[in-house]
């Protein structure tokens, strides 16, 4: 069995993040994910996606703020069960019991879920022969943008996703068309504004009020047909087509575990980031509260508040005092 002070059910950039913060307060951390390595969607599904919402960095890739945040964690030796899904958690007098689908038994006073979206897959376009490309010029999740480096290729979408590979790829691809079936986005300003001007200079080709309608090409994708409002469809000829809309979120095992649900996400209390059930917590983009936003930045902050909670169910009776690490430095576990 392994015991420790707070189990992480997700080892995201938030739950990575959370190792730190409570490791500041002398708290261990042992984190769960179904996946074989730390970083969740940042390393499995966009390791070399530019982010650029972090503080301190003007731009950041995915992979290497995940690298960062290992480094970050390194002093205060977290331990890791990955690859492995939890399935279960049961409570045992003060603490609880969280058992993944290979039996491996973790115990502790505190859970934090920093599952992210959960279990995801992408969200795909109605295109009758959409199945006949895929893997053959149709992806929907970039893990290597050097794949398209001289290549013809077609984006589609209008939130972040799409907005900010549109920007990364038009200086790899040959060209780069983003295609989307409104006139307005769904991403952050600046990155709207960015493809405007892109477009403006003859960088990329946007095109709005435009939908992808079929694909042609024979073992490999060579062309898409465009739906142009009040105007004749038009053929593109193109490598790559990367429809990203993305990705619908469900929430496996936790949706069992008693929690409130509201919508896919788990519903907390914005005092502490605490579920219904005392003890248990959900930080990131897994959990749901007025005026929430899915930023990683906003998971950072919930960590925070989060381990503040955790240390006063732990030792009731100790006062709490934050220390700056400007002034105490950062000491890790001996």
């Amino acid at each position: 069995m392994i015991e420790t002070d707070i189990i992480i059910i997700g080892a995201g950039p938030v739950g990575l993040f959370t190792v730190f913060e409570a490791g500041l307060l002398k708290l261990r951390c042992h984190i769960i994910d179904v996946l074989p390595q730390p970083g969740g969607q940042l390393t499995e599904i966009y390791p070399k996606k530019p982010i650029y919402d972090i503080p301190g960095f003007p731009e950041v890739l995915a992979g290497e703020l995940i690298d960062n945040l290992m480094d970050q964690i390194a002093p205060f030796k977290p331990g890791f069960t990955l690859g492995e899904k939890a399935v279960s958690i049961n409570k045992q007098g003060d603490n609880f019991i969280v058992i993944t689908e290979s039996g491996t038994i973790h115990k502790a006073p505190n859970i934090a879920i920093a599952g992210g979206l959960g279990v995801f897959e992408p969200r795909k376009p109605p295109i009758t022969n959409l199945s006949n490309f895929e893997g053959k010029g149709i992806d929907y999740i970039i893990k290597d943008p050097e794949k398209y480096r001289n290549k013809k290729v077609v984006i589609a979408g209008g939130g972040d996703s799409a907005l900010d590979w549109t920007i990364f790829l038009k200086d790899i691809a040959e060209s780069v068309t983003l295609v989307h079936r409104s006139g307005s986005f769904r991403g952050h300003l600046d990155s709207v504004q960015k493809v405007m001007y892109a477009s403006e200079k003859g960088e990329l080709r946007l095109m709005t009020y435009t939908e992808i309608a079929n694909l042609s090409g024979g073992a490999k994708l060579e062309k898409v047909e465009v739906k142009i409002k009040d105007q004749e469809p038009e053929w593109i000829e193109t490598d790559y087509y990367l429809p990203l809309f993305g990705l619908s979120p469900k929430l496996g095992p936790i949706a069992d575990w008693g929690l409130n649900i509201d919508k896919n996400a788990i519903v907390v209390n914005t005092e502490d980031y605490s579920t219904n059930i005392p003890g248990i917590y959900a930080i990131g983009d897994i959990n749901t509260y007025k005026g929430k936003l899915k930023l990683i930045l906003c998971g950072f902050h919930e960590a925070t508040l989060m381990v503040q909670s955790a240390f006063k169910r732990i030792y009731p009776n100790k006062n709490l005092v934050l220390k700056y690490t400007t002034v105490n430095g950062i000491n890790g576990f001996d």
